[in-house]
């Protein structure tokens, strides 16, 4: 992974990010494994505490979770009765040649050494089986959701998701993009939480932490959108990059 420190961060959070990360939506999740039937054999890579493996077992298919992080294999399994996680890495995966049909990854893609980790996601695939990697992206096109991101320093927005990504190397076949919308609602003390299971701003000093803190519950005060109300719906963009192993 590129980036070991925050990328290896979530553990110390596992609950908290598995309580309020947002869940994908079916549509997407049914549209990133269109053409394969059920039950086919799914590999999430980079698994966290097993949100995408929850939804793509509630579409009927078999899944191997595939997790670096021992604190969120731990909540994987806590979350997911039935189901443990592999320890493995998006360069080192735990499994034969041809073993999937299909290789997923939830908000994890990012932290691939992409170089490394293209080759070895080939290799677990069979011939025509899928790619896809899956992001909730906040629609910073609404003013406070922008003002959010700013504060808490969470930079993967739309752009960079559709912009960086896409193409997997020679292996792959030209990679489409679905988009899909959906919405979580939150308190805003809900949405703080959420944002403290972040890589930002779990890596931070004490005082940054606090920094955001204030600067998030001024927002959620004095915004005229945000002020005096209990909850909040916060608005998404899900973006999958498709594609077919060759």
């Amino acid at each position: 992974m590129t980036h070991p420190t925050q990328a290896l961060s979530f553990g110390a959070a596992a609950a908290e990010y598995d309580r309020f990360r947002p869940r994908y939506p079916e549509a997407a999740v049914r549209w990133a494994l269109d053409g394969l039937g059920a039950p086919a054999r799914v590999v999430d890579l980079g698994a966290g505490t097993g949100i995408l493996t929850r939804a793509v077992l509630a579409a009927g298919h078999e899944v191997v979770p595939v997790e670096p992080d021992p604190g969120m294999r731990a909540q994987l399994a806590a979350a997911t009765p039935g189901v443990a996680a592999l320890a493995g890495s998006a360069e080192s995966v735990p499994l034969p040649d041809g073993a999937a049909d299909a290789v997923l990854v939830g908000q994890a893609y990012h932290w691939f050494d992409r170089e490394r980790a293209h080759p070895e996601i080939a290799r677990l695939l069979r011939p025509g089986g899928t790619f896809a990697p899956i992001w909730n992206t906040r629609d910073e096109r609404v003013g406070w959701v922008a003002e959010l991101g700013r504060i808490a320093h969470l930079g993967d927005n739309a752009g960079d998701v559709t912009e960086k990504y896409g193409d997997f190397g020679p292996a792959f076949e030209t990679a489409e993009l679905g988009e899909f919308r959906h919405a979580t609602t939150l308190t805003p003390d809900e949405v703080i939480g959420m944002l403290h299971t972040r890589s930002y701003w779990l890596t931070a000093s004490t005082d940054a932490q606090k920094e955001i803190d204030r600067r998030l519950q001024d927002l959620f005060a004095t915004h005229p959108d945000l002020a005096g109300r209990d909850t909040v719906g916060l608005p998404y963009r899900t973006f999958v990059f498709r594609s077919r192993r060759r």
